[in-house]
């Protein structure tokens, strides 16, 4: 009973990380536009994050050591201040979107503008990071989360020719009017959606909140390789149900709300109340992973004393760090800004400052010093050369293709 309770870090982490705004919007807009031709990056991804977070839950376990004092120790200082300069705007970034994504949720539930919900969003998000349990935060938003999995009901409801949706599967093309400059800013984007770094930030030092030690190396496993794949069975059924239903009718996924259509139009009422529950949860869950986050990656570059477990008294400059990014999140959605542009540019630069945070966690996972007999294997050091190759060519293209495709249009 204890095992299945720890193993909602790693759920908490999946919905948060997978389904948040980002992939409610990246995976929606990606199957309505492109229908099946994308499903190839998004198990890339998957596969990505599961060998990520799997060495920076294993280095937290044995090494005691979360990711952002790894990343200082082995980039220096200098270089380590740019990273962390880098990955703080992006998870603000990140944030704002979840802060609107929640504050979407709530409008279409009261059918009040959501710009008049971001600061009551706010502040709910501060009270839980501040006076809720690490581990009921985790039970609570991790299980609610998973009501998305009324996306999966829609796509059989939506009764497909399986064998089509096979062949297109595998057969991947670029549909008529697209091109290729397009496609893969779309895929980058898919990608980054599945493997940014907050994930890891909060996964890693969340573990160390919890006090892993080696005897919890196969809770960790458990957390990644039950939480990420359950986010990405959701992510992609987000990505089918709008490619049987929007990608046909021409439908382009400007609002929160075409996000949802297709459970609405297969289950109805029932199922609308249901995916609006996981919408809030999954996106609720994610901001306070990126609220936490940006405490995390500040305090473990300066070396304070953190955590969410820890008392402000005593870890006051990192809970400032928390409000001070929350606030600025919220100055940022309520300026009027379009949260789906928002959401879009978040994973661009998250996929930019990848490869930053994933080559020092690969390199200490290596390194038979810190890890001793719990070191990368032979499959472990293999999957995670390939995917720094792969994250630092989606970091090379990143920017060039989001000005070539004018970010898409």
């Amino acid at each position: 009973m204890k095992r299945l309770f720890a193993v909602t870090l790693g759920i908490l982490t999946a919905i948060g990380g997978f389904v948040d705004i980002g992939d409610l919007v990246a995976s929606s807009l990606v199957g309505a536009r492109f229908g099946f031709s994308l499903v190839w990056v998004l198990v890339l991804g998957v596969v990505g994050i599961c060998v990520y977070a799997e060495m920076a839950g294993r280095v937290a376990a044995v090494a005691g050591r979360p990711t952002f004092d790894l990343v200082r120790e082995r980039l220096g200082p200098r270089v380590a201040l740019a990273n962390l300069v880098g990955s703080l705007l992006v998870t603000v970034l990140t944030l704002a979107a979840e802060l609107a994504g929640v504050a979407l949720a709530v409008e279409l539930i009261s059918s009040v503008a959501y710009l008049l919900w971001v600061p009551a969003v706010g502040l709910a998000v501060w009270l839980v990071i501040w006076r809720t349990r690490f581990e009921t935060m985790e039970q609570v938003f991790g299980f609610a989360g998973l009501a998305l999995i009324v996306f999966v009901v829609a796509v059989f409801r939506l009764d497909p020719s399986w064998g089509s949706v096979l062949h297109r599967v595998t057969h991947p093309d670029v549909p008529g009017g697209e091109g290729l400059p397009t496609y893969f800013y779309y895929g980058i984007a898919l990608f980054a959606s599945a493997m940014t770094p907050y994930e890891v930030f909060f996964f890693s030092s969340g573990g160390i909140e919890e006090r892993w030690s080696r005897k919890d190396l196969i809770t960790a496993r458990m957390n990644v390789f039950v939480g990420f794949p359950l986010g990405g069975l959701l992510a992609l059924s987000i990505m089918a149900a709008a490619a049987l239903l929007l990608h046909p009718a021409g439908i382009a996924v400007e609002h929160l709300s075409q996000v949802v259509l297709p459970v609405a139009y297969s289950l109805g009422k029932v199922g609308l109340g249901l995916v609006l529950l996981g919408v809030f949860a999954a996106t609720f869950g994610a901001a306070l992973e990126t609220g936490l986050s940006s405490g995390y990656t500040v305090a473990q570059y300066f070396g304070w004393t953190w955590g969410k477990t820890a008392a402000p008294r005593t870890a006051s400059r990192f809970h400032t760090v928390v409000i001070m990014a929350l606030v600025a999140g919220m100055m940022l959605i309520l300026t009027g800004v379009d949260p789906i542009k928002v959401t879009e540019y978040s994973l661009v630069f998250a996929a930019v400052a990848l490869p930053l945070t994933y080559l020092p966690i690969l390199v200490v996972a290596n390194d038979p010093e810190y890890m001793g007999d719990a070191a990368n294997g032979r499959l472990a050091n293999i999957m995670g050369g390939l995917y720094l190759v792969v994250v630092l060519v989606a970091s090379a293209a990143a920017i060039p293709l989001m000005i070539a495709t004018k970010a898409g249009l």
